[in-house]
């Protein structure tokens, strides 16, 4: 059973009874309150007056904001970086470098991020520009002090460590700007946590992910991140078409609220697969024709693996190209293929059919490993699959330079190049190129673009953005001009569609900030969720909020199902009282109206139990025990009490009921003063006067106490000639109490007994009549009808009668038509006679039922005012223990009745035994 806590004004809950326990929360934080809430859903608070049907509402939480921020990969492609925060939480998105620059300087904005609050860092895949500056954040940044933790999927750490390896080798060859060595990358992966696909990660908290696959590479992965009940799919590098060895992006089963996907292509339509695998075999077989040598600059992984697959197909398929060597240099090429080899079940159906069939598809026959070009014979045609694929530095570069003067040799660029590389300025097919010395270096060699990058063109990534259905979309890892047409593309369709999703372009360090106000469900379970209740139905138990998630069940399900335990505090306040116990009982009375009045079971004391959650006990002659069970309601009870027993023996009425008239006598002149045993005598006797004795019943009835109204009001009863009001004497009081009100604001109030005669029987009486009305009506003109208006007409001697006498003087005709007898608001209630009040306000009147509490009136705004009124007259008149109602907390048992075994009570001081024994 599932209730949705809803408010009145924007869905929000609204809760209604709250208590205080005191919780063992173990090693989480848990908020735990009483709730007890209807399926409209209505709440009220924990001490509810009887006319009152409000409650406070449980607001919306202030940090209902998403906070997206970029540290790279922001309107740029390179060193991807993306902050979430939200609800005190933030996770990092991939850590890469910009594979333009060295340095520092290819780092993400690391400064605008207090790296200690974070709590997670999620690894896509192992590409540089999304994975190269974790070392660096890990190992040379604040982030070791905090207690976030990194996490990519098995495959993904696998090949980090090597690509890592080799980066550090490469970036670290020469260049005194050296951002990490081998030993702290190797710490730095050594905590990493490593999570499968589709495997559930909870960090406490309520932040929780899932990777789902991605194709691209091996390895990589979307992550599904949910904070709160919000959730973000953040995609990295993904692929929707499923190539020879991985499989295409996945859809997560959830629908996400954000969207966080990358925008490389913009509105670029990808060639189909087997035309461009056709044309890019087809050049490079040209390319060997011509005698020339063929250079591939690809990543060691990713793509490299593709491209393998396909030349060792194509070559055993043309006998005649077994003649010309193609190679793999690099010098990881002989793990990376061990670690595909590894993870062959996270690859498509193709490869682990083939490898069920026990033939491994990256045992490749035609291809050979080189080390390092120490061992190259650069002798007739070949084909070169070289890294890095970006061809900033490495063998790739230096291949690009000693091949670029000869004509027959030929560039292929097979995937995407990131603005400012060599890759990508070569593709602008220049007359030269500057060496990694600085010279000028002639370019004659062809050079040819044909994509094999595992991203998404428009075509697959508007489509994968229709299936998500987000309601907020936030594009990067693209560059500007292809991010903003890939924006007016999309918009362009939602506005065609008629939706309102938003499309954001976030700039690098700029936070986007989104709103949201995530719906709030409580999940009732154990003794509660036995019997689902019906719609209106009362829902009362205890709400528990556990890392953004609500469930309510029954107290006596706390420890199984939460593995809370709960403490019932009793608190207790002894009050030193120089007065008896009738003095204290008429007081309470006067304050509270309805007491409970007993004997203690356990221990026989004297007790008084008020409100039904606080007792007073007389312990001692001279003394008073408090005693209640600690909540936010019973200790404002308590001290209320405290503060009136405290004010008792300095009360003007105490003073007032305890004096009694006495004698004594001077002593006469000449005489000594009186003696020692008549001073102590005389002292007896006013403390007597102070502390009347116990039992006795000198102290009347407290006027204001429930017993006091009830006699003060049987005996005007008594006086009273209407038998249905003699009846009710409580009724009486309580009107006149109304009356007195109204009287005080709107002058005279009449008296009256409900339902009137009806206008039909009137009409009736006027018809009987007849002749002796017309007669009547001839010789008085509106005489009449004045009289009949009489009952809803102010005083006669008032100003407003005379001034409504002098119009109607002045306007009255010889000659009146007949008039009908007017309708009287209290004919219109219905049921048994009893007694009511009329009051009037101008031309208005107001006729108050005051058994049941109805009241009809001429206007609605002269209805409010004395409704305002009435219930104003209705606190005062009513005493406390019936205006307010508590929950009965306290377990100790009172025997009812007359005190006829008490336990004996000792004087103010004495020590008391452990177990009071009861007196017989």
């Amino acid at each position: 059973m599932i209730v949705v806590l809803q408010g009145p004004a924007t869905g929000e809950c609204r809760v209604c009874r709250f208590a205080v326990m005191t919780l063992n929360t173990f090693f989480f934080l848990t908020i735990l309150v009483w709730v007890q809430t209807s399926l409209i859903i209505d709440m009220a608070p924990s001490v509810v007056p009887q006319s009152s049907a409000g409650g406070a509402a449980l607001q919306a939480s202030a940090d209902d904001q998403l906070t997206i921020e970029m540290l790279g990969a922001g309107q740029e492609v390179g060193r991807s970086c993306c902050v979430l925060k939200y609800k005190g939480k933030t996770i990092v998105c991939d850590t890469g470098v910009h594979p333009a620059f060295t340095g520092i300087a290819a780092l993400p904005f690391i400064d605008e991020l207090d790296w200690s609050t974070v709590d997670a860092i999620l690894i896509t895949h192992f590409h540089l520009d999304h994975a190269a500056a974790l070392t660096y954040i890990m190992e040379k940044t604040n982030f070791r002090d905090g207690h976030g933790k990194v996490y990519m999927t098995h495959p993904t750490k696998a090949v980090y460590r090597f690509l890592m390896s080799d980066f550090v080798r490469i970036s670290n060859a020469g260049n005194d700007d050296n951002l990490f060595d081998e030993n702290e990358m190797l710490a730095s992966w050594r905590q990493i946590e490593a999570v499968d696909f589709h495997q559930d990660v909870s960090i406490a908290g309520g932040l929780r992910f899932t990777a789902y696959h991605a194709g691209h590479v091996l390895g990589a992965c979307m992550f599904l991140i949910e904070i709160a009940g919000l959730r973000i799919l953040y995609t990295g590098d993904f692929s929707r078409e499923e190539d020879r060895h991985l499989v295409q992006a996945e859809i997560p089963p959830v629908k996400p609220d954000v969207l966080i996907c990358e925008s490389t292509y913009g509105t670029q339509t990808h060639e189909p697969r087997l035309d461009k695998e056709h044309r890019f075999t087809s050049q490079i077989h040209h390319i060997i024709k011509r005698g020339g040598r063929v250079l591939l600059p690809v990543f060691v992984l990713g793509r490299a693996q593709e491209l393998l697959l396909l030349l060792d197909e194509y070559w055993a398929a043309h006998p005649e190209l077994h003649s010309v060597p193609i190679y793999y240099a690099s010098a990881l090429a002989k793990k990376c293929i061990s670690v595909y080899q590894t993870y062959i079940h996270t690859m498509n159906d193709h490869i682990r059919t083939r490898f069920n069939r026990r033939d491994n598809p990256f045992v490749f026959k035609h291809i050979s490993n080189l080390r390092s070009l120490e061992k190259f014979e650069d002798r007739g045609p070949c084909v070169m699959m070289a890294s890095p694929g970006f061809m900033q530095s490495g063998v790739s570069r230096e291949l690009l330079e000693r091949w670029a003067p000869d004509k027959r040799n030929g560039l292929i660029v097979s995937g995407y190049s990131v603005e400012g590389t060599m890759a990508r300025n070569i593709l602008n097919e220049p007359d030269d190129i500057i060496g990694m010395n600085g010279q000028k270096i002639p370019r004659r060699m062809s050079v040819d673009y044909i994509s094999f990058s595992a991203h998404v063109d428009f075509a697959q990534n508007s489509r994968f953005i229709d299936e998500i259905k987000a309601q907020h979309i936030v594009l990067v890892h693209g560059e500007q001009n292809n991010m903003s047409k890939l924006r007016a593309a999309l918009q362009a369709r939602f506005t065609a569609r008629g939706s309102d999703t938003k499309i954001h372009t976030p700039r690098n360090c700029e936070p986007l900030v989104l709103q949201f106000r995530a719906q709030r469900t409580a999940k009732a379970i154990g003794a509660i969720a036995a019997k689902p209740p019906a719609q209106g139905d009362v829902v009362d138990g205890l709400l528990i909020s556990k890392d953004f998630a609500y469930t309510i069940l029954d107290p006596k399900d706390l420890t199984d199902f939460t593995g809370l335990s709960t403490s019932t505090i009793v608190q207790r306040q002894r009050v030193a009282l120089a007065v008896s116990w009738e003095m204290v009982r008429w007081h309470l009375q006067g304050m509270y109206g309805r007491l409970q009045e007993g004997v203690d079971a356990e221990e026989g004391l004297r007790t008084l139990r008020i409100m039904g959650s606080v007792d007073v006990r007389q312990s001692a002659r001279h003394e008073l025990l408090v005693e209640w069970v600690s909540s936010i309601a019973n200790d404002m009870v308590a001290d209320s009490i405290v503060a009136l027993l405290l004010g008792i023996d300095s009360a003007p009425s105490s003073v007032k009921m305890t004096m009694h008239s006495h004698s004594h006598h001077h002593a006469a002149d000449g005489k000594a003063e009186g003696s020692e045993e008549d001073t102590e005598a005389e002292a007896t006797t006013d403390e007597e006067a102070l502390t009347p004795k116990e039992g006795g019943t000198g102290l009347s009835v407290h006027p204001f106490s429930e017993q006091g109204l009830l006699e003060d009001s049987e005996a005007k009863a008594k006086s009273s000639k209407d038998d249905e009001v003699r009846g009710d004497a409580y009724q009486l009081a309580k009107m006149e109490h109304m009356a007195a009100f109204l009287e005080a604001h709107f002058g005279q109030v009449e008296e009256l007994v409900i339902p009137e005669a009806h206008s039909s029987e009137q009409v009736d009486q006027v018809e009987a009549e007849g002749s002796v009305q017309a007669e009547s009506r001839e010789g008085k003109g509106d005489d009449a009808a004045d009289t009949d208006m009489q009952a809803i007409k102010p005083a006669p001697d008032s100003d407003d009668a005379v001034a409504d006498a002098d119009v109607e003087a002045e306007a009255a005709a010889p000659e009146a038509s007949p008039a009908s007898p007017p309708v009287s608001i209290a004919s219109l209630f219905d049921g048994t006679p009893r007694p009511a009040l009329r009051v009037f306000l101008d031309e208005a009147e107001a006729v108050i039922d005051v058994e049941n509490l109805v009241i009809l009136a001429s206007s609605e705004s002269f209805r409010t005012r004395v409704q305002h009124l009435c219930t104003l007259a209705l606190r005062s008149f009513t005493s406390l223990s019936d205006a307010f109602h508590l929950p009965q907390q306290m377990g100790t048992s009172l025997f009812q009745g007359k005190h006829s075994q008490l336990a004996s009570i000792p004087e103010f001081g004495d020590e008391r035994p452990a177990k009071m024994i009861r007196s017989s």
